[in-house]
């Protein structure tokens, strides 16, 4: 069924710390706190000395390459997985493009700046927000879905998106925050026997690069060449183009490892405290897999707001379509915090 856009599909987290919000304690924005580390920036200062030559992306490119065990011929440095968006949307040929929704708004609204009808799937949170892949139309030639997804915090069965996969589709998977998970399970980057698929990277959630826009794209050559045609001339940066082949070595990926454990048994911790708050009605999509979770709560704006005025920003849930304004996104932090969190969520909704 076509449906018409409805939610504002460009609101993002960072609105919720702009302004009068930039001395809250930010939790609506999914990127890891105190990043990028030293190191990291390290790198990136020392690539400013090359900046009066063109990018040449080529290095980074084959790192990338190596970390997933691809040819460079699959892989594409965008700057961040937001671009990748736009190059699906304006050089693809697609007649009934689909989106797996609640998930990240920007492949909807790129495809619709771009001229394409899109099409829903939306998910249930009476299940869980699984997805069924008997839910996708059959004859839709591209498909979009997050995984883990955002806001849902839901990992899907590498199984079960494969099963979305057929001749003459174009499958979309944003493993955006798939660097979350321990172990990366359920990753189906680097796979090459699942015909059509495209998966996307983002850099800037797990070493704090959003201000310098770093993800990349693996796909099929053909499709590569196609996003590649599409892109203006040197897209990446110098300073990306180092932090790229730095995030993708052998000691940032231990790294993002050990943060990843770190960050699963933080968020247990939020968990569990935030189940002492059950009585009050509120509800955690689950079992959550990602650097974030999703609430259902009563009177969710009022709740935004008093958190508002208790120090805390958090994101809202109505803005993605398949939810509505009893649900908000938290970002986990360290311990300390996320006890904070709880007790001015508990005051808030007391």
């Amino acid at each position: 069924m076509r449906t018409e856009a409805g939610p504002d599909l460009r609101h993002h987290g960072d609105a919720e710390v702009r302004d009068a919000g930039a001395d809250l304690v930010d939790l609506a924005v999914n990127v890891r706190a105190d990043t990028p580390p030293r190191w990291l920036r390290e790198e990136i200062a020392a690539s400013l000395t090359g900046l009066a030559a063109y990018p040449d992306g080529r290095e980074a490119r084959a790192a990338v390459a190596r970390r997933h065990g691809l040819p460079v011929e699959r892989v594409l440095l965008t700057a961040g997985a937001a671009e990748a968006f736009v190059l699906l949307a304006r050089a693809l040929e697609v007649r009934r493009p689909v989106v797996v929704h609640p998930q990240f708004t920007e492949p909807e609204a790129a495809l619709r700046d771009a001229g394409h009808a899109v099409e829903r799937v939306l998910l249930s949170a009476r299940d869980g927000f699984r997805l069924d892949p008997a839910a996708v139309p059959e004859d839709a030639d591209l498909v979009i879905v997050g995984n883990p997804t955002n806001p849902t915090s839901v990992l899907h069965p590498a199984g079960v998106l494969t099963q979305l996969a057929r001749p003459g589709r174009t499958l979309v998977v944003d493993e955006a925050f798939m660097d979350g998970v321990p172990g990366e399970r359920e990753a189906l980057a680097g796979r090459t026997d699942v015909p059509g698929l495209v998966v996307l990277r983002s850099l800037t959630k797990t070493w704090g690069l959003a201000g310098l826009r770093v993800g990349y794209v693996l796909a099929p050559p053909e499709t590569v060449t196609a996003l590649e045609r599409a892109q203006p001339l040197w897209p990446v940066s110098t300073p990306a183009l180092a932090a790229t082949r730095a995030c993708v070595a052998p000691r940032a990926l231990a790294e993002a490892a050990h943060a990843a454990h770190r960050t699963a048994a933080d968020r247990a911790h939020l968990l569990a405290g935030l189940a002492e708050l059950a009585p009050y009605g509120l509800k955690v999509t689950g079992p959550a897999e990602a650097p974030f979770v999703l609430l259902e709560l009563p009177d969710a704006r009022r709740v935004r707001h008093r958190l508002r005025e208790l120090g805390y920003a958090v994101r809202r849930g109505d803005t993605f379509p398949g939810l509505g304004p009893d649900w908000l996104r938290v970002a986990v932090r360290d311990r300390t915090t996320m006890a904070g969190f709880v007790g001015a969520l508990g005051t808030a909704l007391a």
